[in-house]
């Protein structure tokens, strides 16, 4: 996700509103105009009502910022949809998306970060106070069409474009990259293009990441008793790190990890920092995470970038020790975590033969 000029609303709307113009007759059913608070709570009702087989393609401008503070999110991770009430909440993973409506509703829109979603229709895991940490107005266009999307796409690229938005809507038809087989993003953080199935590193097979001022948190079920000497095995080859500075600080929580979820909900996840002390332990800086999430130094420094090396955690031990209380029962799931937008940042590296070690034997995961 590529830094793209940011335009303003009125030379957003002016240059749409220009292109559009030239678009042919029977290409665009119609087109609105969204402004988009980023300190207000979901949900903003956009007054669009969409009918069931619309074809549809959204752009958006802008970004939300956190009041004094530099962070700051793009676009593309923070516009989120929802058809009707009572519909699933979704979101595209650029700052241009396209899609099918299923089933008639009003469309409505809204933001996600500070908050939080609970559940799959937008309900808020956050008071819709946090929000107001946040500043910045983003900008939608909203465009429904009479052609299938790609085709209409085309033919408004042969006429212009704005900031790159219908080149880029364009290119993701072209180039969709799949899901990492058995693998899923986990939903309320969103989709994404930055993990993907690769082959040709070395292991028969490997998950490759590149994240660029983006973020994603990838997962498995994989259910398994947490026992007494429950191992954690995997290799990863990492390309670079994203960050330069300690990374348990909100501003600089730029990182690449493997991580394990139980049961209880609390997750332990083992990090390549690029300077703080091998089994540094902090829970996670970012305020909605805090309670569920635990970092763990796995490696650390600048002199083993570009290897392959393995690595092997006692999970029991390490659950005892760096969260404490009640064991839980289970673990549930693995994640592969990147986030490089705090310092709007980039992260490559590759990941592979994940497993389970256990007295009953080997749970293979990757």
């Amino acid at each position: 996700m590529q830094d793209r000029p940011q335009l303003d609303d009125s030379t957003f709307q002016a240059q749409f509103k220009a292109l559009l113009a030239q678009a042919p007759a029977g290409m665009v059913k119609d087109y609105h105009f969204v402004r988009v608070p980023s300190d207000k709570a979901p949900w903003l009702d956009t007054g669009i009502d969409l009918e069931a087989g619309d074809q549809v393609s959204t752009f958006s401008t802008g970004t939300t910022s956190l009041k004094g503070t530099p962070i700051s999110f793009p676009t593309a991770l923070q516009i989120w949809c929802r058809i009707g009430e009572d519909g699933e909440i979704f979101r595209g993973t650029r700052a241009s998306n396209s899609f099918k409506v299923d089933k008639a509703g009003r469309l409505y829109v809204g933001t996600m970060f500070p908050g939080e979603f609970a559940t799959r229709t937008g309900a808020l895991a956050t008071p819709a106070e946090a929000y107001d940490a946040a500043e910045g107005d983003l900008s939608l266009l909203v465009v429904r069409w009479q052609t299938e999307p790609l085709e209409g796409l085309k033919r408004l690229a042969a006429l212009g474009d704005v900031a790159g938005l219908i080149a880029t809507e364009i290119d993701r038809f072209a180039n969709q990259v799949p899901v990492p087989k058995g693998w899923e993003y986990l939903w309320f953080i969103g989709p994404s293009e930055i993990y993907s199935d690769c082959d040709n590193h070395g292991h028969d097979h490997a998950i490759c990441c590149h994240s660029d001022n983006n973020g994603a948190l990838l997962t498995k079920d994989c259910e398994l008793p947490l026992e007494p000497g429950t191992k954690l095995r995997w290799a990863w080859r990492m390309e670079t790190l994203p960050s330069q500075v300690a990374e348990d600080t909100l501003p600089t929580h730029d990182y690449l990890s493997v991580a394990v979820e139980f049961d209880n909900g609390q997750d332990i996840t083992y990090f390549w920092s690029c300077a703080l002390p091998l089994e540094t332990t902090f829970r996670c800086p970012i305020p909605t995470w805090t309670h569920r999430e635990t970092h763990v130094v796995a490696r650390t420094g600048l002199e083993d970038l570009g290897k392959w090396l393995s690595e092997e955690r006692d999970v029991y031990a390490d659950y005892a020790e760096r969260i404490g209380g009640p064991m839980p029962e289970k673990i549930v799931r693995v994640w592969l975590i990147v986030v490089t937008i705090f310092q709007r940042t980039e992260g490559k590296c590759q990941f592979a033969d994940i497993s389970f070690e256990t007295d009953r034997g080997v749970v293979p995961v990757l």
